[in-house]
């Protein structure tokens, strides 16, 4: 009996301290939910400051300021476009017509190659009226501010020319132009097409040459 009774004893014994250990626990959870709620309401009570008048006011004029900048670039664009459309919107066009003068040349050159037509009247009236068109294309092209490049005699520049071929010539300076293939025009400041050229180079030393490729050939 008496030991059934210690028994029972100790079983309350464990359930009482199990009890109290549970109620420490759940105290601690308690308060540690209570620290972590203030805490969060103090992050979040920092995050809905209030903003000061003065603070609202420079904020609002930084938008309007931001605003004003965006419609200014806006209308600087726009301005653009349109004088861009104004001075250069024939662009397309007038490069299509340059076909025309090429092809007017080339009839011309193949008129005066024609051995049955050459030293006749109806080459030299034929030729005449071609050089008459000729130069009114040129001169509706000046009106519309489209200007032929200058090149003959001038040094290859590759923003307005384009070689096509090299040819020896020691009396001038490399890369000078000596020969226009085909005309370039410009429209005002802008390259409507660039100039096919030929320019020259120095004459090539032929013994120094040969000697170079007997030497090679001796080295291999």
């Amino acid at each position: 009996m008496e030991k059934d009774q210690n028994i029972n004893i100790k079983n309350q014994n464990i359930e009482e301290n199990e009890a109290s250990t549970d109620e420490d626990t759940s105290e601690k959870n308690g308060a540690i939910k209570e620290a972590s709620t203030d805490e969060d309401t103090s992050e979040k009570n920092e995050e809905i400051k209030e903003i000061t008048p003065e603070e609202k006011i420079k904020e609002l004029e930084d938008k309007i300021l931001r605003t004003f900048a965006e419609m200014e670039n806006q209308r600087r664009r726009f301005e653009k476009e349109k004088d861009d459309a104004f001075e250069y919107g024939g662009f397309a066009f007038a490069k299509e017509a340059l076909n025309l003068i090429d092809n007017l040349e080339r009839s011309k050159q193949i008129l005066e190659n024609d051995d049955a037509l050459k030293n006749t009247e109806a080459l030299k009236k034929t030729l005449e009226h071609f050089d008459i068109i000729n130069k009114d294309m040129v001169s509706i092209f000046s009106k519309n501010n489209i200007q032929p490049i200058d090149s003959i005699g001038k040094k290859l520049d590759p923003n307005l020319h384009q070689a096509m071929l090299e040819v020896e010539d020691d009396q001038k300076e490399p890369g000078t132009i000596i020969q226009e293939i085909q005309k370039g025009f410009m429209i005002k400041d802008r390259l409507l097409r660039p100039s096919l050229v030929s320019v020259s180079k120095k004459t090539e030393n032929k013994e120094e040459k040969s000697e170079e490729n007997t030497e090679k050939l001796d080295n291999k």
